[in-house]
C-alpha cells in the first residue's frame, strides 16, 4: 500500500459489495455460497445483502472480466463453480484499496470499514496508517465544512441546521476513527 492514499470524490449512493466480494476472492477462490457465507459472517453489519444479490453481483464482475468461474463436477448434483479473480479483478481491487473513502457518515461505515477488514487481514499496520490517513483527510473536510457553515448567512436558518448537523455527525465520526486504533488487533485474525 502507498504512503499516501489517494483521496476519492464521488457520491457513495451507489455502494455495493463488489469490493468486499472480489477481496475475500483475493484471498482465496470459492464458490459463490460461500462468498455469500463470508460476507454474512464477516461483514454483515456493514453490508445487508441476499444471496440473489451476491449472485447477481458475481454474474456481473464475472461478465466485466474481473472474475472466472471454472465447473466443478459434483455426484448426483448440479456443478458447483469455483469463482477466482482474474488479473483485471485483482488490480481493481488492488486499486480500491488503497484510496481513502470519500468523508460522509455512510461511506465510512460501509466502504472504508470494508477496506480496512481487507487491509487488517494482510497487514495490520497498513490498516493503522489508512486509519490516520482517513482521520487526517476527515478533519481537512471538516474545516471546509465549519467555513461553510460560517459564511452561511443568518436568515438561512435550514441551510445552517444542515451543515451544522454534518458538522457533528463528523466530529463523532473523527472521534470514533480514533478509537478504533485502540480496539482493532495489532495482529490479523485471519
Amino acid at each position: 500500500m502507498a504512503n499516501n492514499p489517494k483521496t476519492i470524490h464521488r457520491r457513495t449512493s451507489g455502494l455495493s459489495p463488489e469490493f468486499a466480494l472480489l477481496g475475500f476472492l483475493d484471498q482465496s477462490p470459492a464458490h459463490g455460497y460461500e462468498l455469500h457465507q463470508k460476507l454474512i459472517d464477516q461483514l454483515g453489519e456493514i453490508w445487508h445483502c441476499s444471496q440473489s444479490q451476491t449472485y447477481n453481483i458475481l454474474t456481473r464482475l464475472e461478465a466485466q472480466g474481473f472474475i472466472e468461474g471454472t465447473p466443478q463436477p459434483q455426484e448426483k448434483r448440479p456443478d458447483k463453480r469455483e469463482l477466482c479473480l482474474t488479473e483485471s479483478g485483482h488490480e481493481r481491487f488492488e486499486t480500491w484499496l488503497d484510496v481513502l473513502s470519500p468523508c460522509s457518515v455512510r461511506a465510512i461505515r460501509i466502504e472504508f470499514m470494508t477496506r480496512l477488514y481487507f487491509l487488517h487481514a494482510r497487514n495490520p499496520q497498513a490498516a493503522f496508517a489508512m486509519i490516520d490517513s482517513q482521520i487526517e483527510a476527515l478533519y481537512a473536510h471538516l474545516e471546509r465544512l465549519k467555513s461553510h457553515l460560517i459564511d452561511l448567512p443568518e436568515a438561512q436558518t435550514f441551510n445552517r441546521l444542515g451543515m451544522s448537523l454534518r458538522v457533528s455527525q463528523l466530529e463523532t465520526l473523527a472521534t470514533w476513527l480514533e478509537s478504533c486504533k485502540s480496539l482493532i488487533p495489532l495482529q490479523s485474525q485471519r
